[in-house]
């Protein structure tokens, strides 16, 4: 008979298995008595997760079928980098826990109008800024400033494969929360923090936030008009970019971590910086600056090293023309009526139409004004040159590649009926996507959680209830 533990998730049993094989090397009957130990170790921990998983499972329509169904995150992070990462691995299938403050919740639920709307027309408590980043997690109502709330997620935290989190640096420590806390109760547990400047440094205790990082990285210095045009100037990007990309970063390096882990039975730390990330994205500006020590400038809607690559006004509207190589030029030049452009030496190869940018593009703009933009879209298509209108929102979502591609989907919501969302990007064959469950209302979960997982009995969660822990 199997008793259940703190040990959880099936990657324990495959971590099991991976260090049996490391081990065995020879004949020696000292690695093959440790092999029968493991082995019976292996065994236990299946019948483990068996009986945790015939206890503990909830219900089906809370399921998160996927890649990742066996791995549960607690996550105690807000606002969006830390969400859109949750909410990565949520749409991969992980059990994800929301902890949030209780009457209030995530900051974005307040982020609003615009709000979902119910059946009637009238505004929900969710804002939509909120729905953007939440989708197929538990909410939990939690105050883990107190002794008791501190001591469910400790309970939480050894059930748990992954914690994530985005305090300042070494708020969680005050609470015996932080990662050497919870490494003792859980020695495979896998913690992510994402801060503004990481874990050490000068800055480290500096709040981060998304436009200030992206004008401290140097972002806001190559983003934007040039300085000579009208409208030049510095501009942040349209939407909190930093932010997403350091939920994609913490997405992979957590991924990276459950493999490592799948090796090893090992758990680590993992810090992530929004600093960090939003220097590293800036990709090859960095290295045109690293190798001539030239800084790169604003080029508003042109691009530094490949060209014509920009929008141009067309004698109707406007239009994205991405000439990526040499022979797409020619052919852009040949439908352009100009096809003497295409074998001028000045502009017949990458490098000659860069160096010769300020005698080109005025040239190309001269063509591109003689054609409305719908006449330019027919020549360009038929030609194969790259290009592209420049859509609203809503006329992306009426384009019918996107709708192809199912990018809208509607989700059940206990306040609305339904709720839009966003289809995830990934499609994955054989553990596809699904989309169950909308973004969680403030405590939906609170006393499945506590029930269910951590074997609370009613008069306790009441308990919790009327303190206003949860």
């Amino acid at each position: 008979m199997c008793r259940t533990t703190t040990v959880s998730t099936r990657s324990t049993e495959v971590s099991l298995k991976n260090r049996a094989r490391y081990r065995v090397r020879n004949d020696s009957f000292e690695h093959f008595w440790l092999y029968a130990k493991l082995e019976k170790l292996v065994a236990l921990v299946a019948c483990l997760r068996n009986r945790l998983h015939s206890r503990f499972d909830f219900s089906p329509h809370l399921s998160m079928p996927g890649a990742l169904s066996h791995i549960r995150v607690l996550d105690l992070s807000r606002v969006l980098a830390g969400p859109w990462c949750s909410q990565n691995l949520a749409d991969l299938g992980a059990e994800v826990i929301k902890v949030e403050r209780p009457g209030v919740g995530d900051d974005t639920r307040g982020w609003g109008p615009p709000y979902l709307k119910d059946t009637q027309g009238n505004d929900t408590s969710e804002a939509a800024y909120y729905l953007g980043c939440n989708r197929g997690k538990k909410s939990l109502t939690l105050d883990i400033s107190t002794p008791e709330g501190q001591a469910i997620v400790r309970k939480l935290a050894a059930k748990s494969d992954i914690v994530l989190e985005n305090y300042k640096v070494d708020q969680l420590k005050k609470y015996g929360l932080g990662y050497d806390d919870l490494r003792a109760i859980n020695p495979a547990l896998i913690y992510c923090s994402i801060t503004g400047f990481g874990q050490t440094g000068p800055w480290r205790h500096r709040p981060g936030y998304d436009f200030i990082i992206q004008g401290l990285s140097g972002l806001m210095s190559v983003t934007g008009e040039r300085d000579d045009l009208p409208g030049g100037g510095p501009q942040k990007v349209g939407v909190a970019v930093v932010d997403l990309m350091t939920g994609m970063y913490a997405t992979i390096a957590v991924l990276a971590a459950l493999a490592h882990r799948d090796q090893t039975g090992i758990g680590q730390y993992i810090d992530m910086a929004l600093l960090d990330v939003s220097v590293a994205m800036l990709a090859n500006m960095n290295m045109n600056y690293l190798t001539t020590g030239n800084t790169p400038k604003r080029w508003g809607n042109a691009h530094p090293n490949v060209i014509p690559y920009q929008v141009f006004a067309c004698k109707e509207g406007h239009i994205i023309l991405a000439v990526g190589n040499d022979g797409q030029f020619r052919k852009f030049c040949e439908v352009a009526g100009d096809a003497a452009l295409g074998v001028d030496e000045r502009f017949a190869t990458m490098n000659a139409r860069i160096r010769n940018r300020d005698v080109l593009i005025p040239q190309i703009e001269k063509l591109m004004k003689q054609r409305s933009m719908e006449e330019w879209v027919t020549l360009l298509e038929a030609a194969g040159v790259p290009y592209g209108p420049i859509n609203s929102i809503a006329q992306t979502f009426a384009n019918p590649q996107v709708q192809a591609r199912n990018l809208k989907v509607d989700v059940p919501h206990p306040l609305a009926g339904t709720t839009p969302q966003v289809a995830s990007p990934m499609r994955l064959s054989a553990t596809p996507v699904e989309y169950h469950n909308a973004p969680p209302t403030l405590g939906q979960h609170n006393e499945i959680i506590l029930r269910d997982l951590l074997d609370m009995s009613s008069t306790e969660i009441a308990h919790l209830q009327e303190r206003k822990i949860i």
